[in-house]
C-alpha cells in the first residue's frame, strides 16, 4: 500500500510529529542521563584520580590515569576477593539455586494443592523478608553458644561462621534466593506439552532421560535465563557482609565487600571506583557468555 502521509510530513506513525514526540521522550532521556549516564562517567573519573574521603588528596585530587587499575589488578585482596565471588556465585547461584528451584517446581507439579501452597509459601518468605531480618535470624541459628543448629548437633561452642565462612554465605544465599528460580521454572513447565510427557512415560523412558530429551529443550531458554539474572544478582549481592562481614581473614570478602571497605571504610575513592569499574566489566563477560549461549541454536 502506498504511503497516505503527505511529502515532507515529519508525522511519525503515531501520528504527534518529531517535535510532540521528542517532548514526551525528552523527560525519560533527562532521567536517564542524570540517575544513569551522569553517574556511570562519574565513577570513570573518580577511577582515574587519586581522590579520597580525607587527607590532602580529598581537595588536591590529581589525574593518575590507569594506576588504580593496575594496583587493582595487581592487589591479592582484589584477586582473593573475586575468586570468592566466582566460587560464591557458582555454588549458591549456578548450582544451588538453579538445581533446587527446578527440583521444587518438577516436584510440586502434580503435588496436592495444599502442599504446593505451603512449600511456595515458605520458599517466598525467605525471598521477601528483609535482609537485615534474615540476617539477624541466622546469625542467632548459627551462634557458637545458644544457636539453633549447635543445639540441635549437641555441639556447643562450634563457631560456623568462623571456620566455615564461604560454605555459610553459600547455603544461605540458596535457602533466600531460591524462590525466584522455583517461580521461573513452574512457568516453564507449564509450558511443555503433556502429551510429550506421556509419549516418553509410554516410551518407557526413565526420569533423567524424560528431563533430558523432552523436558529440557522446552525449558532451554528458561534455564539460561534465569542462570543470567541469579548470576548478576549474586554477583553483586552485599548481603553476605551483614553475616560475615568478609572474615575471618578475608575468606569471605565478595567483590561488593572489598568495594565497600575501599572506598567507605578506608576512603580510597580513586581506587574503589577503579575497581568498581572492573567489577561491571566482569558483569558484562558474564552477561554476554549467557546471552551467546541463549541465541546459540540447540542441535
Amino acid at each position: 500500500m502506498a504511503d497516505v502521509r503527505p511529502a515532507g510530513s515529519d508525522s511519525d506513525v503515531a501520528g504527534l510529529g518529531r517535535g510532540k514526540a521528542s517532548a514526551f521522550v525528552t523527560p525519560a532521556l533527562l532521567l536517564i542521563a542524570a540517575f544513569l549516564v551522569f553517574p556511570a562517567l562519574w565513577l570513570l573519573w573518580i577511577g582515574l584520580t587519586d581522590l579520597t574521603v580525607s587527607g590532602r588528596t580529598s581537595v588536591d585530587v590529581s589525574f593518575v590515569g590507569l594506576d588504580n587499575y593496575a594496583n587493582a589488578l595487581d592487589d591479592p585482596l582484589f584477586r582473593n576477593s573475586l575468586w570468592i565471588t566466582l566460587l560464591f556465585v557458582f555454588g549458591s547461584a549456578v548450582i544451588g539455586q538453579n538445581f533446587l528451584g527446578f527440583t521444587l517446581a518438577w516436584s510440586l507439579r502434580d503435588a496436592a494443592r495444599w502442599l504446593r501452597a505451603v512449600v511456595e509459601s515458605l520458599v517466598l518468605l525467605a525471598w521477601i523478608l528483609p535482609s537485615s531480618v534474615v540476617a539477624v535470624l541466622w546469625i542467632a541459628m548459627l551462634d557458637r553458644d545458644a544457636g539453633t543448629i549447635n543445639q540441635l548437633l549437641d555441639n556447643p561452642g562450634y563457631a560456623w561462621m568462623i571456620r566455615h565462612p564461604l560454605a555459610v554465605i553459600i547455603v544461605f544465599n540458596i535457602w533466600r534466593g531460591t524462590a525466584f528460580s522455583m517461580l521461573l521454572y513452574s512457568a516453564a513447565l507449564s509450558t511443555v506439552p503433556p502429551s510429550h510427557l506421556e509419549t516418553a512415560r509410554l516410551a518407557g523412558a526413565s526420569g533423567p532421560q524424560t528431563l533430558r530429551d523432552v523436558v529440557f529443550p522446552h525449558v532451554r531458554a528458561h534455564v539460561l535465563t534465569n542462570t543470567l539474572l541469579i548470576s548478576l544478582w549474586t554477583f553483586n549481592d552485599f548481603t553476605p557482609y551483614l553475616l560475615t562481614r568478609g572474615e575471618p581473614n578475608h575468606g569471605s570478602e565478595t567483590l561488593p565487600i572489598f568495594l565497600y571497605r575501599q572506598g567507605i571504610d578506608d576512603g580510597a575513592l580513586g581506587y574503589g571506583a577503579a575497581a568498581s569499574v572492573l567489577m561491571l566489566l566482569i558483569n558484562l563477560v558474564l552477561a554476554l557468555f549467557y546471552l551467546r549461549l541463549l541465541r546459540r541454536r540447540p542441535k
